[in-house]
């Protein structure tokens, strides 16, 4: 018998007000995105994210037209952290908004301060 253990999800509070704004169909496929993370596992949409070492990914969701990301980490403590949601508005193609990737890095470092 296999035992699955489930991982918690961890949200940085302005992460999750940000969240809390995007589409409900947005918010449904975002959280599915994170319980087969919190479960081991990585969903079809998700990346690791450019600029970080490994245990950092991006969640990519699409929804009439526009495009919105959630980070997680999972190399912080027991829990899988989620460091930022936006709704990405790039000015440079595909590339992740450098504003974006600087808070990413700064909360991840916070979080990695804070945590044991």
């Amino acid at each position: 018998m296999v035992i699955k253990t489930t991982r918690s999800v961890s949200w940085i509070r302005a992460a999750r007000k940000d969240f809390e704004a995007f589409p409900s169909a947005v918010q449904i496929e975002g959280l599915r995105a994170l319980t087969v993370a919190a479960e081991g596992g990585k969903s079809d949409n998700v990346k690791p994210l450019h600029g970080f070492t490994g245990g950092v990914f991006e969640i990519v969701l699409r929804h009439r037209g526009d495009a919105f990301r959630v980070v997680y980490a999972v190399q912080i403590g027991a829990d899988i952290w989620v460091l930022h949601a936006f709704q990405k508005k790039s000015t440079q193609g595909i590339k992740t908004p450098k504003r974006e990737i600087d808070l990413v890095h700064d909360r991840l470092k916070r979080l990695k301060e804070v945590l044991p």
